[in-house]
């Protein structure tokens, strides 16, 4: 970056807020790299592109030369975040917080450069505290503060309980940034409260306070509720780059002018700006617009050959040239009875019950090897291998196996 304004204009890009932005500038002002911090609890195995929200950011500060500490919560996760929840999170088990902590460290890379990237845990400090230290930890803050907190306050009005441990939660993270010496913290909008602890800590603590950037929590697939696996609205870092590149191109327009903003290093501010308004007057079309934003998310997760591979395989599809050697297979298993096309879309992924297989049926909708199919009661046997589609992205190239 040539100026410190640039600079401040990268890291500003799609944040909510930025807590203290003049304390930001005076530190990069300073010259020397900032430590930027990011706690992941790792709550479930596998990454999605909201968690990326916080890794792009990441990202970005260490592409103007500051040291990323990508904190892995293996002591907080075990407690369990009570951030936005109306009722009390079930803890996780050491060894189920240890497994989904391996697949963290595996799968950030993908965004993060490994080589400026210092991942820790937090056990490392609280590993070695005693009741007493965390009893002095707990008296830093009274519950009247606690129930300032919008979860907290809301779950109290309603007589809904919290537990004791939930409290600690908000001082543990906080006390991440003390044993870091962060200068930056991220997080989303709803952890501005956990973020603004470690600022009261630090100061408690005799350290310069951080500057807190919260970011947006992305919209998942259906375009309101945050992106979430339990809400099946999400695209994970890990799907193959045809599913990350249909799941995309499902997207309506705002949404993704809002993923643009949030996940794209290839389209800037300005040529988004440009994009959207050459949408508008009809110049460029938004599918484009959306398949190169898609074909950019592959390739990031999976590189160049898959994601150009993707691409071709679903505007193939799309397009009605149907080339099966494009797609990944995707083995069912039915039994030697074979499978009807209801249930056979249902356990493709393609539809999410045989209910609305049997409506979308009716309606036209299904086409097997792009050709519309209505036989509902056609047997599909092992050893079928064909494109089955409902709708121009839902679509699996399948194989049936005898169970």
């Amino acid at each position: 970056m040539s100026s410190i304004e640039e600079a401040i204009a990268l890291i500003g890009r799609g944040a909510d807020e930025v807590l203290k932005p003049e304390e930001l500038r005076q530190r990069l002002q300073s010259g020397r790299p900032l430590r930027i911090k990011a706690g992941f609890d790792p709550t479930a195995p596998d990454l999605h592109l909201g968690h990326t929200v916080l890794l792009n950011k990441l990202r970005q500060f260490q592409d103007l030369g500051h040291q990323v500490i990508f904190l892995i919560g293996d002591f907080t996760g075990m407690i369990g975040d009570p951030s936005g929840k109306n009722v009390t999170r079930k803890p996780l088990s050491k060894d189920d917080v240890l497994a989904n902590a391996r697949t963290y460290e595996e799968q950030v890379f993908k965004v993060l450069d490994r080589e400026k990237t210092e991942v820790r845990f937090n056990s490392e400090w609280f590993g070695r505290m005693g009741a007493a230290d965390m009893i002095r930890l707990a008296g830093q803050h009274t519950v009247a503060r606690m129930l300032e907190r919008d979860d907290f306050a809301k779950r109290y009005a309603a007589q809904q309980s919290i537990a004791l441990h939930e409290f600690l939660y908000p001082l543990v993270q906080g006390y991440d940034s003390v044993a870091l010496e962060a200068d930056v913290e991220l997080g989303g909008t709803d952890q501005k409260f956990n973020l603004l602890m470690g600022r009261g800590l630090q100061e408690h603590y005799g350290q310069k306070p951080q500057i807190v950037l919260t970011m947006p929590l992305l919209e998942g697939l259906d375009g309101v509720a945050k992106m979430s696996k339990s809400l099946g609205n999400y695209i994970g870092i890990n799907e193959p780059a045809i599913d990350m590149v249909r799941k995309v191109m499902k997207i309506g327009p705002d949404l993704m002018w809002r993923w643009i903003e949030l996940l794209s290093f290839d389209i800037s501010q300005g040529e988004a700006l440009d994009l959207r308004e050459k949408v508008r007057t009809e110049v460029v079309r938004v599918q484009d617009v959306k398949l190169r934003f898609a074909r950019e998310l592959a390739a990031r997760f999976h590189g160049e050959e898959a994601a150009d591979r993707a691409v071709r395989g679903y505007s193939s599809i799309a397009l009605g040239q149907a080339d099966l050697d494009l797609l990944p297979l995707t083995e069912v298993a039915v039994t030697t009875e074979g499978v009807r096309i209801a249930a056979l879309l249902t356990a493709a992924g393609v539809t999410s019950s045989n209910s609305e297989a049997n409506r979308k049926l009716k309606e036209g909708a299904v086409r097997v090897n792009n050709k519309v199919f209505s036989d509902a009661q056609h047997i599909f046997l092992p050893g079928y291998e064909g494109v089955v589609q409902v709708g121009k992205s839902n679509f699996k190239r399948v194989l049936l196996v005898a169970a």
